[in-house]
Formats: structure tokens, sequence, C-alpha cells
């Protein structure tokens, strides 16, 4: 995986990625809020029927992923010259693919993780549609950055303040 962003004068794309409970939300708010540009969460681009089907403890098919990330690379496109961040598990690099063929600058922070610190992470997340029980698909289906992704990976274990200081910091 590459570390430099594109970056040619437009706002930064930034998808924070990762498994449910490395904390997407909570360091994509705060890491848009330091630079000062909008932030979405993925969570609130699923269609009814995906939240439905994860609340029953159904993991999501890649048919189900589909519209879902078509509308989230929509967003970030739509965040072109401004700049956006958004959280986005973005599991697998067909997806990240999909997310890019909207948003071509898009960066990927992936937050990572140990089983043990996400699990600890996601218990304290009571009423979450995402149970526990699906995170060994998460972990499961989890691609890393391949070489040719514009991303960089960020160890969870850590404040939520470090984590933007160093993306911050990559690229001051």
């Amino acid at each position: 995986m590459s570390s430099t962003m594109p970056y040619d004068g437009a706002g930064p794309l930034l998808v924070v990625m990762g498994v449910s409970g490395s904390g997407k939300s909570t360091v994509g708010a705060a890491l848009a809020q330091r630079l000062g540009v909008p932030f979405a969460d993925a969570d609130d681009f699923h269609p009814p029927a995906n939240i439905a089907k994860m609340s029953a403890g159904h993991p999501l098919d890649d048919e189900d992923r589909r519209p879902w990330l078509e509308a989230i690379g929509e967003w970030l496109a739509g965040q072109e010259v401004r700049g956006g961040v958004i959280s986005c598990s973005a599991l697998k690099h067909a997806y990240r693919d999909r997310i890019r063929a909207h948003a071509p600058r898009a960066f990927f922070i992936h937050l990572h993780g140990t089983r043990e610190v996400i699990a600890r992470r996601q218990a304290s997340r009571p009423g979450h549609f995402m149970p526990a029980s699906l995170l060994d698909s998460q972990f499961a289906t989890l691609e890393p950055l391949a070489e040719d992704e514009a991303g960089v990976v960020l160890d969870v274990d850590q404040s939520v303040d470090a984590l933007v200081q160093q993306y911050v910091d990559l690229h001051a």
C-alpha cells in the first residue's frame, strides 16, 4: 500500500475503514472536525433490509453491499472540491475498488487491531445493530490494503487524538 495521498489542491477524500468496533465512526468524525471537512457514517447509507439482516445476526453478501457501496462512493465523489471523510468497513479490495470507481482519489485509513482489542471495544457498544457474533465473519472477510491502494494502517490500541495526529503528521 502507498502511504502517499494523491493531493492536487482539492480537499482530501478519506475512508476510515476496518472491522465493526474498530472505531471508524469516532476516528472519522474527529478527523473530519480536525480537517474542517464534512463527515458521513456509512452505516447511515444501509437500506433497511441490510440493517434487518445484520440485526438478525446474518452477514451481508456482496449483492447486499453493492448499492450501499455505490451510495458511499457517490457521497465521497460529491465532496471532491471541499474534501470529506466517511467511515466504512471497506473490508475487501473489490469494495474499495467500487468506492474508487466514483472517487479515484480516495485514501483509505485502515484502523487495525487484534480480535481481542476489537471485541473489547464492541462489547462497549450496546444496542448497535452489528452484533458481536459477526466479528469473526468480519475478520474472515477483511483483505488488508494492497500495494496498489493509497492508504495507511493505524493501530487502534491508542487514543482517538493520537490516531488523528498520526494521519495529520503523515500529510503535513
